[in-house]
């Protein structure tokens, strides 16, 4: 069976050229892009099933293509898992501030890369919901099928993880969970847990709530829970 279609952004030909022989390998079919810019054109037209994005490119960094991807409907659930070399932490939580999926230090393993790779689409795959489930708590519907929440009647946009984030505390009002069990039910438990990762997605979430943001409660030295 054809696997999924990835989309590797990168400026450094070998790099490019090392991730596409790597994923070709696995069956994966693959597209290349040396620029923000021709990233976002691919995504939009081809609408690939993840994509690997260098963040030092010429012309857009990939902070910008993220921001760019994250606020078109037709690009914006697609996973994204971003390369970066080491000692970027702004740049990394700036990204999981966008809506990254995932992130890589350079330089790297492309086993190592292979598996975030795999782990981030198998967790897209594992949070489908049957389409009848549906959450409705205070002035909030969570619609998990159409991966929606309104919040008065009236949409507002979250990211994959964002969404993922509300869905896991709304369904248990009352619950107080750590970080780690936060991440390891929205990410996997593959993912590399850090405070910092996860208090950033519920800042961003609380935000785009607005007033409602306030029913996402912080219990100090020990994580998050959903107001009853």
């Amino acid at each position: 069976m054809p696997k999924e279609c990835i989309l590797v952004v990168d400026d450094e030909e070998d790099i490019l050229e090392l991730v596409r022989f790597n994923l070709s390998r696995e069956g994966y079919a693959v597209l290349t892009a040396p620029t923000g810019e021709k990233a976002v054109d691919m995504a939009r037209e081809r609408r690939p099933d993840l994509i690997v994005l260098d963040l030092m490119l010429p012309g857009i960094d990939g902070l910008e293509a993220a921001r760019i991807l994250k606020t078109h409907a037709e690009t914006r659930s697609i996973p994204i898992v971003m390369l970066t070399a080491k000692g970027e932490e702004p740049d990394v939580v700036a990204g999981l501030e966008l809506g990254a999926d995932d992130y890589v230090v350079k330089p790297f393993s492309p086993r190592i890369l292979l598996a975030r790779i795999r782990a981030v689409l198998r967790r897209r795959h594992n949070h489908a919901q049957p389409a009848s489930e549906v959450v409705r708590i205070h002035n909030l519907t969570i619609h998990s099928g159409r991966r929606e929440v309104l919040v008065d009647d009236k949409p507002v946009h979250l990211t994959f993880t964002e969404f993922g984030i509300l869905h896991y505390l709304a369904q248990r009002p009352g619950w107080v969970f750590t970080r780690t069990q936060i991440v390891d039910t929205v990410r996997g438990n593959d993912y590399f847990v850090t405070d910092r990762s996860v208090d950033v997605q519920i800042a961003g979430l609380r935000k785009k709530l607005g007033p409602s943001g306030g029913l996402i409660e912080t219990v100090r030295g020990v994580g998050y829970r959903f107001r009853e």
